[in-house]
């Protein structure tokens, strides 16, 4: 594992993956049914995190030992550094009781006590009894597309994948057009970079102007239940909230209309919202639906990058892949974590190429509209920034492989199935400009 000349520039080079071995609990647990609560039970998705570790004056020899003993699965590195893989399914824990456990599991591998011990009790947020829907949840509800069978996402057109770096600048410049119209109070970066996000994605599908399109995301419930989730509650807080329009009021009204939907959707979000919600899954299982929809996702304010099982912060670490192609993901990036990075995939078609490779999405403004958004290539403004957060090893895969992301090529022996395809020709960052 090395450092590059840029700094978030790493090469992986593994030599060596062990075979995977069974960590049995330290003591026999409680036997019986588990309870999981609706809103678990909502998302039942795959989520894959990497983390990747090096100390110069600590190799990485006791690395197995050391995080097994916590609990682990750890592919150790020629240089002396060594990644951690997790494979988990979303209904055990959000994006918020993963970061808590994946911390807690370095302070036991570092013989530290908890700082967050978990609460484990998730019958709190059981469906009253009789169940009592309050609120309209469309949410769940199906939209019906007017493009042929669903849309782009259903013909056989090939899924490519991208990042764009927004910068503080282009964040406040972000906030700047939303509120020149003098129609909202003020908005913060998850509702603009939202509210734009959804705005460039319907445009590059090209939806008809009278197809709907829904928006959705998830709004941390925690400090909103009444009373509010204990501290170190272990599992799905999170509550999916949405907006829904036609294409046509998206891309040709004022900014600030989309920004003010996502200001909404997010107020709407109460003690009673979140229970009916739950009394809603009770009554009808019914998942919340991504047809023509997008669901934003966002990391940016959760803490991976501090985890630490006692060979210091992960040099890098993320997300390995998207789950679902009709999700986005927001991640913080740089050194002081303020860069939102936007991770989507599209199809190819509605994607920019450049150099064969489809490394720009460029969202044209076919209206003129001076209120319309939209983003175009640039090279200037912007620092060169790299994805350290698409480096993918698939652990159980024997075979001696490299891998090296940011200025060259990713180089792989091993099978990357669940890999965006466009890092595999992965050679220069994304870069954007936001004009008015």
């Amino acid at each position: 594992m090395e450092k590059q000349n840029n700094e978030n520039c790493v090469q992986l080079q593994v030599v060596k993956i062990g075979e995977a071995t069974l960590v049995p609990p330290a003591e026999e647990t409680e036997r019986g049914m588990y309870f999981l609560s609706n809103l678990d039970q909502n998302i039942a998705v795959i989520v894959k995190t990497v983390y990747c570790f090096k100390m110069e004056e600590k190799g990485n020899e006791k690395a197995g030992e050391v995080i097994k003993n916590a609990l682990r699965k750890v592919t150790k590195f020629k240089c002396g550094g060594f990644s951690l893989g997790l494979s988990v399914n979303h209904c055990m824990f959000d994006g918020i009781g993963a970061m808590v456990f994946v911390n807690s599991w370095g302070e036991v591998a570092r013989g530290l006590p908890l700082s967050v011990p978990p609460f484990l009790d998730r019958t709190i947020l059981t469906a009253r009894n009789p169940p009592k829907i309050e609120y309209h949840h469309q949410e769940f509800e199906d939209i019906s597309s007017t493009i042929n069978s669903n849309g782009l996402y259903e013909s056989q057109e090939t899924m490519v994948y991208n990042s764009f770096c927004f910068d503080p600048q282009k964040l406040n410049e972000l906030k700047t057009k939303a509120m020149g119209d003098g129609v909202l109070e003020s908005s913060t970066t998850f509702q603009v970079l939202s509210a734009f996000v959804w705005i460039a994605r319907t445009k590059a599908l090209k939806m008809p102007p009278h197809q709907k399109t829904k928006l959705l995301f998830a709004v941390d419930g925690r400090p909103k239940f009444k009373p509010n989730l204990p501290k170190g509650y272990f599992g799905n807080g999170i509550v999916l909230t949405s907006c829904v329009c036609e294409a046509g009021e998206l891309t040709i009204k004022p900014f600030s209309f989309a920004v003010k939907m996502v200001q909404e959707a997010i107020k709407m979000v109460t003690d009673s919202y979140m229970r009916s919600a739950i009394d809603y899954f009770e009554v009808t299982r019914a998942r919340p639906s991504l047809a023509s929809s997008l669901l934003i996702t966002t990391w940016a304010g959760l803490l991976f990058h501090t985890s630490d099982f006692g060979w210091g912060e992960p040099i890098v670490s993320g997300p390995v892949s998207l789950p679902e192609k009709e999700v986005i993901l927001f991640l913080s990036h740089g050194k002081e974590r303020k860069d939102i990075n936007v991770l989507l995939g599209l199809p190819a078609s509605a994607m920019k190429e450049e150099d064969e490779l489809p490394t720009r999405l460029a969202l044209q403004d076919e209206t003129n509209s001076e209120s319309s958004a939209h983003l175009t290539p640039s090279t200037e403004g912007i620092p060169s920034l790299y994805i350290p957060y698409l480096f993918v090893v698939l652990f159980t895969d024997t075979k001696i492989c490299s891998s090296v992301f940011g200025e060259t090529a990713l180089k792989t022996q091993s099978t990357l199935t669940s890999a965006p395809a466009h890092i595999m020709n992965k050679t220069e960052p994304n870069e954007l400009t936001l004009n008015s």
